[in-house]
């Protein structure tokens, strides 16, 4: 393989780590708070945006909880709360909470181990995965209910790098959420291992009930691992999962964020 062709796929690979929901007009920022959380876990204080939804301070109601990846103000937070927003205001979907947990070191938090050395020079400072989940469960979670009224249910989505990591979260802490929502996540990282050691961890699922939603673009680094993870649980579906794979050859990795959020929130999200 010429170097040339190596730094090509190096270069497509970064391109798939940068949140890719972008558009020309930004997105109206929608009414929200925002707190920061001192983690003892990641050594560093990271800034926590949260979108109530109508009536919130108005009721004694608890309410349930959609977590998002690459969530700050200026990332992906404003065009799915405001989509959040018209679905709970149509009341297609029952109301929650929105948490977006905004980036610091983003390859960092988002990926697991990696023994392929092009992905070494993708995200120098990888492997984080697995402190990131302990900052969400250990510190995040408790910080959320002491702050809102929050029941026991929990959804997460993102896109791409973030997808990886919730697929991941699915695969080794299924208990974490009750909802995975992975738009063209990075399953080629680490040689796609994720995909390849699918079985073992869908095997030993636990009894709660969960869902998983999850779509493909044309990027042909993607589709081919969301098709193959969609075949391995066609082959052998956990009894207590419930999925959706969404295929979409005619949307672009830069695209099918805005061009599916709507679906996969119409069928995983609770319900009035």
């Amino acid at each position: 393989m010429t170097r040339q062709f190596v730094s090509l796929g190096i270069f497509l690979a970064t391109i798939f780590f940068v949140s890719c929901s972008q558009q020309t007009t930004p997105d109206p920022i929608p009414p929200h708070e925002t707190f920061n959380i001192k983690s003892m876990v990641l050594g560093e204080t990271r800034v926590i945006t949260v979108w109530t939804p109508p009536n919130y301070s108005a009721s004694e109601n608890s309410y349930p909880v959609l977590y998002m990846l690459d969530g700050g103000v200026h990332e992906d937070f404003p065009h799915i709360a405001n989509t959040i927003s018209d679905l709970v205001a149509r009341g297609e979907i029952a109301p929650l909470l929105i948490v977006g947990i905004e980036n610091t070191e983003r390859r960092r938090d988002l990926t697991g181990p990696s023994e392929v050395e092009a992905d070494a020079e993708i995200a120098p400072i990888g492997d984080g995965s697995s402190i990131f989940r302990n900052f969400i469960q250990t510190e995040l979670f408790p910080e959320v209910a002491k702050r809102y009224r929050v029941n026991n249910e929990r959804a997460i989505v993102g896109e791409s790098v973030a997808g990886l990591f919730i697929v991941e979260t699915l695969l080794l802490r299924p208990q974490l959420f009750n909802i995975y929502i992975a738009m063209d996540p990075s399953l080629w990282w680490n040689n796609h291992t994720l995909v390849r050691n699918a079985l073992v961890p869908l095997k030993a699922m636990p009894e709660k009930p969960i869902k998983f939603w999850f779509a493909g673009s044309d990027a042909e680094d993607i589709f081919q691992y969301t098709d193959q993870l969609s075949k391995v649980l066609k082959s052998d579906t956990p009894k207590n999962l419930d999925w959706v794979y969404l295929p979409q050859p005619k949307e672009h990795h830069n695209t099918i964020f805005r061009a599916t959020k709507e679906k996969a929130f119409l069928w995983s999200l609770w319900k009035n």
